[in-house]
């Protein structure tokens, strides 16, 4: 190994951030929040509604291989 590489230190993500610090000028820093972490009670409410909304839809897929969303019951009104 070289002496450039073996001098850098931290992990794949930290030398990525800071070979585009410019472009995060740019566009925002990047989130540096761990995903391990527990659910908030608001966050498990959330994801409960998002997967009832998501039972209400169905995915139809055609000849060709074009799929599209429709609604299992069109008579249901809630989400529109």
């Amino acid at each position: 190994m070289d002496r450039a590489r073996s001098g850098q230190k931290g992990n794949a993500s930290q030398r990525f951030m800071r070979a585009t610090g410019k472009l995060r000028a740019i566009f925002g820093p990047a989130s540096r929040t761990s995903l391990a972490h527990d659910m908030t009670e608001e966050n498990r409410r959330l994801l409960a509604q998002r997967q009832a909304e998501t039972q209400q839809w169905e995915t139809v897929t055609r000849p060709d291989g074009s799929t599209y969303v429709v609604p299992r019951n069109p008579e249901d009104r809630s989400l529109r």
